[in-house]
């Protein structure tokens, strides 16, 4: 007697398979649509988004303040990229006066042959400097979309508030650049481009 399944058998479980993949395929589908919501989520509860929220009384706040001249606070840069980034600082350090505007820019390059979304979240040492480090420009007030091996500067306005604790004489700023998933805006207009012309429209 023949081992094999008869035919109807076989069939059977080649579409009881097939079923179970189709079912994974929109599983993995949805939950790629709910990442979306679910980091908007986590952002909130962590506090992410009150570190990254533009400071709407900052740049008033720069021209109405006095530079504490007698006064030099080390603010160093540090970056990190996950994902398809390369990330970096132009400069290590600068030495900065309570009160006084400062630019600092910031290199981001997407390594990736496709464009890439991402976002970069702030964190400060000491953590109680946070509140002190007022921004007037950041990358990180929005996501930022680069193209495909694009590379772009970014430049950082703040100043220091001069009520500053005294004892801090060293402030490190740091951020971390995420890749966002599913947050491309060009993705879907190229996708259509290359239907239409596909179809020779």
């Amino acid at each position: 007697m023949n081992g094999n399944p008869p035919a109807s058998g076989a069939r059977a479980l080649n579409l009881r398979m097939l079923g179970k993949l189709a079912v994974v395929a929109v599983a993995m589908f949805g939950f790629g649509f709910l990442l979306v919501p679910l980091y908007d989520r986590i952002c909130e509860v962590t506090g992410v988004n009150s570190l990254t929220k533009v400071d709407r009384g900052a740049a008033e706040f720069a021209r109405n303040t006095q530079v504490d001249r007698s006064r030099t606070v080390v603010v160093e840069f540090d970056a990190n990229g996950r994902g398809a980034w390369k990330f970096k600082p132009e400069v290590a350090s600068l030495e900065v006066h309570p009160g006084e505007l400062v630019t600092v820019v910031y290199d981001l390059e997407n390594t990736r042959p496709a464009p890439t979304v991402g976002q970069a979240i702030p964190s400060y040492a000491p953590r109680q400097s946070a509140g002190y480090f007022r921004k007037i420009e950041c990358f990180c007030f929005q996501q930022q979309e680069l193209g495909a091996n694009e590379t772009r500067r970014f430049p950082v306005v703040f100043v220091l508030d001069p009520r500053l604790p005294k004892d801090v004489n060293t402030i490190t700023l740091s951020y971390t650049f995420f890749e966002v998933g599913g947050r491309s805006a060009s993705a879907q207009p190229q996708q259509a481009r290359d239907a239409g012309a596909a179809r020779g429209g």
